[in-house]
Formats: structure tokens, sequence, C-alpha cells
């Protein structure tokens, strides 16, 4: 039997080590079910395809593999079990039929994808190399529960690599903030300021030395700078235009602090191999390591991995979230994009799932949606409020965040105070001590000289006369609240 040397020198797959592959298997069953996600019959020479077909067949409609002679009466070909196996061999097959698989499912990629770049057909090339490339047996047998559960619990909240967002009430809601390798998505309707919550997410990143990108399917780069120049620097766009020089060289002084970051336009309709393309370029021309990548926005990325209609919204979403979040897993990134609410959620003040533009299909494949609750008013106010419509890692689900707005820089902040509770109901009741202290400020206890507080003496035989002088509006507004808690 052929054994796997110490150099790693390539074994040549020839027609007796494909036997020797099929002998094994029907030595032991269990070889078969740990190989038959990723067997092949068109990998095996024409001579032994009968038999790997076979293979297939039989145990899809028997549950079981056929013996020595029923596959010399079905195919005429001798396979005869091996004798005396033993977990080394065990050990050399799951190495090697790996390896001829991946080389088999390569060579035929590269082949066709000849084919497919004559024709001119350049995007599923990547797919095919890719899919061939990652061929891989399942070798880890997952978690043990019972083992380690604190190194358990470790892993989860740190090799995530939880990052806060830089604003605390919307950390508290995600526990700690968002993790790398999850899709994260900011809904809103049109100039609700989608593009402007993921440049001062972007900016809170970078002020803690992260690196990114953002790119945009939608703005210019120059605007996209423009409005980061401002966040940045605490300066108008007016302002800016005025002190152009100036303005620079805050923008140098400020990045001498921070992480790296590149702004990127992308034509609309371009595609998650277009942005993991541009990625690697950054990565190799710059030797910037990326932590996180901004996609502005959703529903202007066309998929790969299917030809649909652009009015599919609903399929093209679906694909189009599925593979953003496969980069986001691939690279271990954190990624955030934006997506359109529909015309009914205009005049909504609590949104849900039918409030997404192409429906539920991306809201499933995503981690964390959040919805983007602002008017005209409450942004000459300085107000931003941010819901949350779906958290996989959290129960923050409906919670509210209150963020304050900058007109003239842009810049979102958090007005929230440290371990204030973020959630607020939709009809809040008033609390006993709210209750209490109103009643405090109510009274006023007088007499016709001046006030009296319970410290005061009442020397004397000259007996004043009290009057008490009750706010009652705030009396009859307290006791409709507490009439109401009691219906």
């Amino acid at each position: 039997m052929a054994k796997a040397t110490d150099s790693k020198k390539q074994l040549e797959y020839t027609v007796d080590v494909q036997k020797l592959f099929l002998r094994m298997m029907i030595t032991n069953a269990e070889l078969y079910t740990r190989v038959m996600n990723i067997m092949n019959s068109a990998n095996f020479d024409r001579s032994l395809r009968p038999v790997a077909e076979m293979y297939k067949e039989h145990t899809d409609k028997y549950r079981i593999l056929p013996d020595s002679t029923q596959i010399k009466a079905t195919t005429g070909i001798d396979i005869e079990p091996v004798p005396e196996l033993s977990e080394g061999h065990y050990e050399w097959f799951f190495d090697e039929f790996e390896s001829f698989t991946k080389r088999q499912e390569l060579e035929r990629a590269i082949l066709s994808a000849a084919d497919l770049l004559e024709k001119g057909d350049f995007a599923p090339v990547e797919k095919l190399i890719k899919d061939a490339v990652q061929i891989s047996l399942q070798k880890d047998m997952g978690t043990d529960y019972f083992h380690d559960p604190a190194a358990r619990i470790n892993k989860y909240f740190n090799s995530g690599g939880q990052v806060s967002t830089g604003w605390p009430q919307m950390d508290r809601i995600l526990y700690g903030g968002m993790s790398r390798g999850e899709l994260n998505i900011f809904a809103g309707g049109s100039g609700s300021g989608k593009s402007l919550v993921m440049m001062n997410l972007a900016l809170n990143w970078l002020q803690v030395g992260l690196s990114g990108v953002y790119i945009s399917l939608e703005l210019s780069e120059e605007l996209t700078s423009l409005r980061t120049d401002a966040m940045l620097t605490s300066m108008g766009t007016k302002e800016i235009r005025k002190d152009i020089d100036n303005t620079g060289l805050k923008v140098k002084m400020i990045g001498m602090k921070t992480g790296k970051y590149r702004v990127k336009g992308l034509p609309a309709q371009s595609n998650v191999n277009d942005i993991r393309a541009y990625l690697k370029e950054v990565q190799i021309q710059t030797g910037i390591k990326i932590d996180f990548v901004m996609v502005d926005y959703l529903d202007l990325v066309m998929p790969v991995s299917v030809k649909v209609s652009p009015n599919d919204q609903f399929i093209k979403d679906k694909y189009v979230a599925e593979e953003l979040r496969n980069l986001s897993k691939e690279l271990g990134i954190l990624l955030v994009t934006a997506s359109q609410l529909n015309r009914s959620a205009v005049d909504e003040i609590e949104f849900d799932h039918s409030h997404i533009a192409g429906g539920i299909s991306k809201i499933n494949t995503a981690d964390n949606v959040f919805g983007i609750f602002t008017n005209r008013s409450m942004r000459e106010r300085g107000k931003y409020q941010i819901q949350c419509m779906k958290s996989r890692s959290s129960t923050g689900v409906g919670a509210k965040v209150d963020l304050e707005y900058n007109v003239e820089t842009m810049r979102i902040t958090d007005e929230g105070v440290e371990g204030e509770s973020s959630y607020r109901p939709s009809n809040p009741q008033p609390a006993a001590t709210d209750i209490m202290s109103r009643l405090k400020t109510t009274s006023n206890v007088s007499s016709g000289g001046g006030a009296y507080t319970s410290d005061d003496s009442y020397g004397g035989t000259d007996n004043k006369k009290v009057v008490g002088d009750v706010q009652g509006s705030k009396l009859k507004s307290m006791l409709r609240d507490i009439q109401k808690n009691n219906i």
C-alpha cells in the first residue's frame, strides 16, 4: 500500500492509487462516510468511475456500501477489501484523498474558467477557483460543551473582537459592541442620514486606532471625505471652504493619532467580488490591516452567485446580504452597510421588518439591524434616534438610542449618561420615586411675614397663621398619572 513521505512529496494519483481509495472504503465504511461530502465520481479515472458512481447510488438508496461481489456483478471490476488496516492507514487515506479531490476539482475549474474567459464571462471564474481550493474534509469535531466552560465563554466574548461603537448606549444594547465576521445594517428612509451614521461610526473606530475602508456606491469620494473633514475637525463645510489650508493641517495632525482610512467610490451595480478585489489590492499596496469596511449601500450592490434582475429586489438582496456576510467572515472584519426603508415607513415612529425595502430576505441574513428615525425638526434640534430592529447576540430588540447631532459639523455623539438604561418603552409609567419628588416640590408653607421651614422656631406668644400655597396644576397632573397607573 502506498505511503505518504515525510517530505510531503506530491503523490501521483495513478489508477492503482485511486483503486486503493475505493478498496479502503469498502473495508471500513466509516472512511466513505467521512469523505462522502467531497467525493465526486468525475474525479476518478474512467475505468473506475462506474464503481464510484455505484457507491453513491447504492448508499443513497440502501444506506450501506455494496460489497465486492455486488460491485463485480454490476460493474465487472474487482474491488477487494484491504486486510489489516490500522489507524495510521486511515490518517494517510484522509490526507491523500482530500489532496486528490482538491487537485482534480482545481484542474476541472481551471479548464472551465478558460472557456468562460473566452466568452467574456468573468464573474464566475473566481468562485470556481475559490470553491476548488477550499475543498476540505470536516476535521473539526465542534465544541466539547462540558470540557472547559470558562474558556468557551471567554472565546465568545473575546475572539469575536467585540468592538465598541463609540456610542455607549448602543454598546449596552449589543452587550459590548459589534463583532467581527458579522453583517450590520442601518436602515433609513431617503435623506434620513444613513451615510452620515456610517461615516460617524467609521470615525469612532478610526479614533481608537482601527483602520478601515469606506466604499461608496452613491456619493463621490470627495464629498464623502469632505463630510468626514467636518466631523473630524469640528468645522462646518462653509468654514472649511474659507480656510482650506488650516483644515488640511488639522486633518493631518489628527490623522497621526488615528488608524488608516481609505475612501473608495465604486459604480452602482458593483458586486462583492469587486469589493473583495479592491480590499486585497489595498492590503497588498499599502500594507494596511483592514479592521472595518463600510459599504454605502447594500441596495446598490449586485450578487455574484446568481444572475438576477435588478427589479427582483427580494432575491437580489438575499444573495447580496449572504455574500457580504461571507466576506466579513472570510476577512474577519467589522462590516457595516445600509438599506432603504420603504414608503410605508415615512410616517412611522416604530419600525419593524415590513418597513425594509425588498422585504425580510436581507433581515434574515443580517446579525444586527437598526432603524434610523429622524426628521427635519429633530435634526434642527440636534437629535437622532437609532432603533434596534434585530440583534442575534443580545436581547436589545425594540430598544431606542437617542443621539446628539451637530448640524454644522454633522457629528453624531452619544448624549446618554453612563449606566442609564437605553430602553424606552412606548408608554412609560411614572415611577414611585418620580411621584414623591414631584410632591416635595409642590408645597410652599408661608405666613404673612415670610417662609418657614421645619427647622424654624415659633418662639413667643405671637402665634402667626400658617398658609399653605399649593401648586394645583402640578398636583392635578400627578393625580391623573396615578389614576392611569391604577386602570
